[in-house]
């Protein structure tokens, strides 16, 4: 349990980096031509492409990934508890791994698919583009309802459980609530979503950690009073 719940906290931090880096990446360096012709913007996708897939592969694959780790890991530490709330969490959980990993999948394939097509047909190949940006951004990068409902049911059952710091328990509903709320298509929401849970992400792993740590040292005390 303390191996898993360790790996559990890094890959809850490492998802909180993602979050970042992401943020980083199209804040500082994105310069996509929103008001240029076809040709313009195809060309800008067909030159950053290596690290657009870069990008992408990292937040939507790695990402899924370690999310797997940490739904497995919360699932663990949570099931003694005979909650339904937690298999119900946990459920939802596994369904984001799987969109969120299928939604990179489909953004990378379909990029290249589109700038080998650019040259045929500039206006063509930025039509296949768009439908995979919508694609993509309906089952894992816009709509976060399924993950927010996870973190929404797992944070009510740590709160039941009394387990997690009761203000971690509640920046998770505040996360949750983000997520589900993306289903109005407003970027308000997604933002909300977006910043929280890396806070969320980042806390939630560092308090794994230390409590794994905290274990670990209070073993020996317990061997010797034996």
């Amino acid at each position: 349990m303390n191996s898993l719940q360790k790996i559990a906290g890094i890959s809850a931090i490492s998802e909180g980096l993602i979050y970042i880096t992401a943020f980083i990446y199209f804040g500082a360096f994105w310069s996509y031509p929103a008001d240029g012709i076809p040709a313009e913007k195809m060309a800008y996708l067909a030159e950053q492409q290596l690290t657009f897939s870069m990008i992408y592969f990292l937040m939507y694959v790695v990402f899924g990934l370690l999310l797997a780790v940490l739904v497995v890991g919360l699932n663990e530490r949570l099931k003694t508890s005979n909650n339904p709330l937690v298999t119900i969490g946990s459920l939802f959980g596994v369904i984001w791994v799987g969109l969120v990993i299928a939604s990179g999948m489909i953004s990378m394939i379909g990029l290249d698919q589109a700038i080998n097509l650019m040259e045929a047909n500039p206006e063509k190949a930025l039509d296949m583009w768009l439908i995979v940006s919508v694609i993509t951004e309906s089952i894992g990068g816009g709509n976060e309802l399924v993950g927010g409902l996870w973190v929404l049911l797992i944070s009510v059952a740590a709160l039941q459980a009394g387990w997690l710091p009761r203000a971690l328990n509640y920046l998770g509903l505040v996360v949750g609530m983000a997520g589900i709320a993306t289903i109005y298509p407003a970027a308000i929401f997604t933002e909300i979503f977006g910043v929280s849970q890396i806070i969320w992400f980042i806390c939630l792993g560092t308090y794994l950690l230390i409590q794994d740590e905290t274990k670990k040292e209070s073993e020996p005390i317990k061997m010797r009073k034996q």
